[in-house]
């Protein structure tokens, strides 16, 4: 983490998410004001109180206010917004693995599979949060998230998927592993099958090692070496994979400078809790803009929302 992008005195080192719990956490008043604010259709308190509690505080709210009113949050929600904030506030209201869950069916919901949403979660996620995922998904879908991947996803690239589904840690010699790569790599048409089966089933400090250990050995940059012997979508989802290996925060941070609202929103209500922050200082590396000042000029809907912004930390450096 690099402290120096982050002047504020203010802010807290002691995790990476820009939401925290909220100190004096008082949910019975918080109750009551949204109350209020629903019934003025005022959005701006619901803003200033669902974005400043983290997940388990908005859990609780909506609880007390199911026993108050006997009614639900959410389908009140629905009522009095609408069209991006509304869609913000109801993510905003799912559980985590709900919402990744919930991430994944939009992406494959529909005509059209958008892949790169897909492969943003399953590599950036540890086989044991992807278990729990999948848990949440066959809860909230009724479907087994396997099963509906393979159905919308075709030859070595289905094999990617369910492999990252599946993903677990293997024992593995790194020279090995080496190897394998650099053997698909020298044949005149590489086989994808040695790359699944290892960047699916290591962990990562063993894969970085592979991967720089593969650079050295090939002389090449692993990244454009895929590019230039894959083609389609495992050139794509191998390409994602490696990122995701070598620099998670800078993979997320480059899906962010495309400024998507879907997008956008998905990986800063997905991060806010866990690593916002470094995502944050590898969006200002890459761009020379912080993500908070990129947000206010680009996107209505993000000057309405204080994920990315929280007041425990401080206004962040532009």
């Amino acid at each position: 983490m690099d402290r120096e992008y982050y002047k504020s005195h203010t802010m807290s080192w002691g995790t990476l998410g820009t939401v925290r719990p909220f100190s004096g956490f008082q949910p019975q008043r918080d109750v009551i004001q949204i109350q209020k604010a629903m019934e003025k259709k005022d959005a701006a308190p619901l803003v200033r109180i669902l974005t400043n509690r983290n997940n388990a505080q908005r859990q609780h709210i909506a609880k007390i206010y199911k026993d108050t009113t006997q009614q639900n949050l959410i389908a009140v929600l629905k009522k009095v917004l609408s069209g991006d904030l509304e869609a913000l506030m109801l993510v905003l209201m799912m559980p985590p693995l709900q919402h990744e869950a919930y991430r994944l069916q939009q992406a494959m919901a529909g005509l059209g599979t958008d892949e790169e949403t897909l492969l943003e979660i399953l590599c950036t996620r540890s086989g044991k949060e992807l278990r729990d995922i999948s848990a949440a998904y066959k809860e909230m879908c009724k479907k087994d998230l396997e099963k509906e991947a393979k159905g919308e996803t075709s030859g070595d690239f289905a094999k990617l998927i369910v492999s990252l589904i599946n993903k677990e840690d293997v024992a593995g010699f790194v020279q090995k592993d080496i190897e394998s790569l650099l053997a698909s790599l020298n044949e005149k048409k590489a086989d994808a099958a040695p790359w699944i089966d290892i960047l699916t089933s290591r962990d990562l400090t063993h894969l970085n090692k592979v991967l720089m250990g593969l650079e050295l050995e090939s002389g090449h940059m692993v990244i454009p070496a895929l590019e230039k012997k894959f083609s389609g979508d495992i050139r794509l989802g191998l390409t994602v994979l490696v990122e995701c290996i070598q620099n998670p925060d800078a993979y997320l941070a480059k899906r962010l400078t495309g400024m998507k609202a879907p997008i956008v929103q998905g990986i800063m209500v997905s991060h806010s809790e866990e690593d916002l922050l470094s995502i944050r200082v590898a969006f200002l590396k890459m761009t020379g803009t912080s993500l908070y000042t990129t947000l206010q000029v680009g996107h209505q809907y993000a000057q309405k929302t204080h994920l990315g912004n929280n007041k425990h930390y401080g206004k962040p450096q532009a």
